[in-house]
């Protein structure tokens, strides 16, 4: 496996509620998760980066083939993802990933921008120097000078500094809502990955929010983090409403 594509899985791993780690930095050796965990962990990450496309229908029998893992946690799998709106479970006809729509990107930008603007505030109260060392460190290894990367990386990035902040938080409730809704952003980007530009400037915007939550200024930390969501809304609504045409 590449390392570009390493990285990818890792950063998709972390989108359920795994433990965080540098950009690129290999994991620590942990508990070994659950066999519906992994179920969980690896389905997820099928939809998010749409290797399961929206409207799909997941094949089980074709899942615990390629995954080793029974029926009971690939059903108890299938269920908690129900929970969070990334399937939809039709008695008698079977399980589809959940489709995607226009008005998904504003319910999504809704909540994110109130919720991703207290996270900021309480991140700046809360938060440690060791916090803010490691999102520097995430920063600080991004590829700024390397002319080929495509815009899976940034998107990389992107995360490790989101879920960073969420842990800085120190409240689990917000952090796994907010990873949760992370997540469904996720697959939109997905979406329009190919139409995007350049995502270096969006990624520098963190460099901006990471001054403003070491120095305790949450207002601040907040008012770029809303910029820096209401900068994703337009583009990916830009390009869904191209595709749309």
């Amino acid at each position: 496996m590449d390392d570009r594509r390493w990285t990818m899985v890792g950063c998709l791993s972390s989108i359920v509620h795994r433990p965080s780690s540098s950009y690129g930095e290999i994991p620590m050796a942990e508990q070994r998760p659950s066999l519906s965990q992994q179920a969980y962990e690896a389905i997820k990450r099928k939809i998010v980066s749409l290797e399961l496309p929206p409207g799909a229908l997941i094949d089980e029998s074709a899942l615990r083939e390629e995954l080793g893992i029974g029926r009971t946690p690939i059903r108890e799998a299938l269920q908690r993802l129900s929970l969070e709106k990334l399937v939809v479970i039709h008695p008698r006809r079977g399980t589809f990933v959940s489709d995607v729509r226009l008005a998904d990107l504003q319910r999504l930008t809704e909540l994110r921008l109130t919720l991703e603007a207290l996270a900021m505030r309480l991140a700046a109260q809360r938060g440690t120097e060791e916090h803010w060392q490691r999102m520097a460190l995430v920063l600080a290894q991004a590829p700024w000078d390397k002319t080929d990367t495509d815009n899976e990386e940034w998107i990389c990035v992107d995360q490790k500094c989101h879920e960073i902040a969420y842990e800085a938080t120190d409240n689990p409730y917000l952090r796994d809502i907010l990873t949760m809704l992370y997540a469904h952003s996720l697959r939109l980007w997905y979406i329009a990955l190919r139409e995007i530009g350049d995502m270096r400037q969006a990624i520098r915007e963190h460099e901006h929010i990471l001054e403003a939550l070491r120095a305790g200024d949450g207002d601040r930390a907040a008012q770029l983090m809303q910029r820096h969501i209401l900068a994703f809304h337009e583009q990916i609504q830009a390009t869904m409403l191209a595709v749309s045409l």
